[in-house]
């Protein structure tokens, strides 16, 4: 997974004693998750056109 950090997103990350907040970093996770599910995808169905395009351009 990719670490990509936003100053002020781990501003909120932490309350005023500078304790972390474990539902903030659930809901992180979640989403980088989603991310990556995305791109996976993505890498998945660029490959499969690949594929298909060179197969297509070899029976020419």
């Amino acid at each position: 997974m990719s670490t990509q950090f936003n100053l002020d997103k781990n501003n909120t990350e932490y309350n005023s004693q500078n304790k972390v907040r474990v539902t903030d970093l659930l809901n992180r996770l979640n989403e980088e998750k989603k991310i990556e599910k995305k791109r996976n995808l993505a890498l998945g169905v660029a490959a499969v056109s690949a594929v298909t395009v060179f197969g297509i351009i070899l029976t020419i």
